[in-house]
């Protein structure tokens, strides 16, 4: 999808690009970028932007310390936050607005709904959304972990047309460029199986936390839900010139032929399970089809806490992987009828399901749990 097909874009910005020397924000990356933003906009191409580095600019505040706590990243990221959003709000003559996120924020539906209809009316009134995760406030529990996929969570919420990614190198290589003179650049991925995942290195930035196996994690979050999905390398100006003349500088992930839907998507890939139903029996196949044939009478374990609507993973017991699923039942009164003789075996503990997950998926959501 080239860029004059495209009407809404996010674009994700990653620390080393905001304050390369972790000495406050810096414009040296930051105008190619900005001038990129006003281009699409003069296209009527609306733009939301991830941006990172709210730690990194407010770095320098805190004297040099080369392993700061916790308590001080987060005191890093309050004051770098107002000095990141100082520094794009000096590139424009229109307005931007803070959007600051947790998973916490994602993963609940209502919220995500809010989110969502947030980010349309800033849209329509042509105010350009920067959205960063609230590092101040996130815990464990609740955080992404890194904004590459919190971009793509963002693209999907926002029914994004394409999701680019600005990285410190080209592209996706199929060797570490770093470290292999012959690396070869991969300029299309049409689908993104465990050899994609296999080429992703590490990190290399000094201030960056999401290296090339977060930026394949967040392409394959994005073209799932329909996003053509760009890395290319955000230091290059010419990266940039080339979007606009509808040209790819970098890696293009293309998009699934069938896109998941909204809620669907919303369940795989950002929602995040709080616990497991293990079952058994020769219930029919798919279960995204007839939830209902799943009954406390083919229920064998109940494991973790959660709420009635709570995401939950149903696996099979010996160990498959069947599906993520909105449990009808909290855990407490599953563990009920697992452990009492209940005078009627038909409860439906399965509201709506997720995709069947292959083998290859399996991994990939278990990682995305742990995140």
């Amino acid at each position: 999808m080239t860029n004059y097909q495209w009407k809404r874009i996010v674009l994700k910005v990653g620390s080393a690009l905001i304050a390369p020397e972790k000495k406050g924000c810096s414009s040296r990356y930051l105008l190619h970028i900005a001038k990129f933003i006003l281009q699409c906009r003069d296209m009527d191409i609306q733009v939301i932007l991830v941006s990172s580095g709210s730690v990194a600019a407010g770095a320098h505040f805190f004297g040099n310390i080369e392993n700061p706590s916790l308590a001080t990243k987060k005191a890093m990221a309050a004051a770098g936050q107002n000095e990141m959003m100082a520094t794009w709000d000096r590139f424009f003559d229109f307005p931007a607005a803070q959007i600051l996120l947790t998973h916490g924020d994602l993963q609940d539906k209502e919220r995500y709904d809010s989110v969502r209809s947030t980010i349309f009316e800033l849209l329509d009134h042509g105010i350009l959304p920067i959205i960063n995760e609230n590092d101040v406030v996130t815990t464990d529990a609740l955080k992404v972990g890194d904004n590459d996929n919190l971009s793509a969570m963002v693209a999907a919420a926002a029914d994004a047309d394409s999701l680019i990614i600005c990285s410190d190198v080209d592209g996706l290589y199929d060797k570490n460029p770093n470290i292999h003179t012959d690396a070869k650049l991969i300029k299309q991925v049409a689908q993104i199986d465990q050899s994609i995942h296999d080429m992703a290195g590490g990190a290399h930035s000094s201030v960056g936390t999401g290296g090339m196996k977060t930026k394949i994690e967040a392409a394959e979050k994005a073209t799932s839900h329909g996003l053509s999905t760009y890395i290319i390398n955000g230091f290059k100006e010419g990266s940039f010139e080339q979007l606009i003349q509808g040209n790819n500088p970098g890696t293009i992930f293309t998009p699934y032929d069938m896109p998941m839907k909204t809620d669907l998507h919303w369940m795989t890939h950002t929602a995040r399970a709080q616990g497991e139903l293990v079952i058994e029996g020769d219930f029919e196949y798919p279960l995204d089809e007839n939830s209902a044939q799943l009954t406390s009478h083919d229920l064998v374990e109940v494991r973790g806490e959660f709420s009635v609507g709570d995401t939950i993973f149903v696996r099979s017991d010996d160990g498959k992987h069947l599906a993520k699923a909105q449990a009808n039942y909290s855990s407490c009164l599953l563990n009920f009828i697992t452990n009492h003789e209940y005078s009627d075996d038909s409860h439906e503990f399965i509201h709506h399901t997720g995709p069947l997950i292959s083998d290859k998926n399996i991994a990939v959501l278990e990682q995305e749990d742990r995140v």
